[in-house]
């Protein structure tokens, strides 16, 4: 199993960013999926996760309004599309998924990718 992020990178506040996550050896849309984030000194948090059923998408208050997830089941990508970003969202960004819910997907994802830089910078 693997999932592999890209589309991290340096933008100035109030820019953009989508971030990609390929997964490979498993078929997303069987599993809660999801990205995570983490800033210099502070503990890693749940961003924004999408299950494989019907439930709504879970948004982190502080990106709410901000950021979308989705995901193309024909490439078996997911996607975070940061729209208005602040340097609060400095972190490097990781995709993670579990076989279950986005329950247990927050409370400690199953398989994790190896994370993208994201810098916004002023």
């Amino acid at each position: 199993v693997q999932l592999v992020e890209s589309g991290g990178g340096l933008v100035p506040i109030g820019g953009s960013l989508r971030l990609s996550c390929v997964a490979s050896e498993f078929t997303l849309d069987d599993y809660a999926i999801g990205w995570f984030r983490q800033a210099p000194g502070k503990e890693r948090e749940g961003v924004s996760c999408i299950s494989s059923g019907d439930d709504s998408p879970f948004y982190a208050e502080s990106v709410k309004d901000r950021f979308t997830i989705s995901r193309d089941v024909a490439k078996n990508t997911v996607y975070l599309e940061m729209n208005d970003l602040k340097p609060e969202d400095t972190a490097v960004y990781y995709c993670a998924a579990d076989p279950f819910s986005i329950t247990t997907l927050l409370a400690g994802p199953t398989y994790w990718g190896q994370g993208t830089q994201v810098t916004v910078s002023s």
